[in-house]
């Protein structure tokens, strides 16, 4: 199977293209829109494995949670390369793809939405390699975003490291940081290729971010209640 894949929900965008479980990577220049740059990193990526588009089986892209109009860029690539080629697109749960990558059993993703806010979700290995979301994905404040209360958990994602709160209240709940910190293209091909593998493709027109927050900043009211700025 062959899958090329998108991840920019954070800053760290980049493309991957993964071949019956090998992966090879290109990661977008920092201090640069991702739109400039990672049309050009996924043609590297093709003529570098001497292939054309139609070989592909399915196009993964990361779904979010993340930045607005960084979904919407990798969203908006994969619906017109798989157009063009005539294939699937998978959509891929970011949160998903860092549980993944921590190969754990048990795994609360958490990432910075910036406003002080986390993306948070729980997920559980399935046994078959893949995992489960338990209950749903949530955004709060690093105070109030839901943790897990039974042992056995491990943290994964940015969102201890961007919030000193949450950190701490994870080292009172007993539950340590490991695995990966942001997605990456990478994962979310292996994500994207169990669920290809499983039927999960769809048609690009039906492909569409994950939004979780319905806003993209604060009002000038809610600033200056918190002590910023107007």
């Amino acid at each position: 199977m062959l899958i090329l894949a998108l991840e920019t929900s954070t800053e760290h965008g980049s493309c991957a293209l993964w071949h019956d479980g090998s992966v090879r990577e290109r990661v977008c220049p920092a201090g640069r829109p991702h739109s400039e740059t990672l049309l050009p990193l996924v043609r590297e990526l093709i003529d570098e494995a001497g292939i054309g588009f139609g070989r592909l089986d399915g196009i993964a892209f990361g779904a979010g949670p993340g930045a607005f109009t960084g979904l919407r860029i990798a969203c908006g690539i994969a619906q017109g390369l798989a157009v063009a080629a005539g294939r699937p697109v998978v959509p891929v749960c970011g949160l998903e793809a860092l549980a993944a990558g921590s190969g754990a059993s048990r795994v609360v993703a958490l990432l910075d939405a910036r406003m002080n806010e986390v993306y948070g979700g729980a997920y559980v290995a399935d046994g078959s390699g893949g995992y489960r979301l338990e209950d749903r994905i949530v955004v709060a404040s690093p105070d109030a975003i839901p943790l897990p209360t039974a042992g056995g958990w491990v943290a994964v994602g940015n969102g201890p490291s961007a919030y000193a709160g949450l950190a701490a209240r994870l080292g009172a709940a007993g539950i340590p940081l490991a695995g990966p910190a942001w997605p990456t293209a990478a994962l979310v091909a292996g994500v994207g290729a169990r669920a290809l593998a499983a039927g999960g493709g769809i048609d690009p027109a039906l492909a569409a971010p994950l939004y979780v927050r319905d806003k993209v900043a604060k009002t000038v009211a809610e600033r200056l209640a918190e002590g910023g700025r107007a």
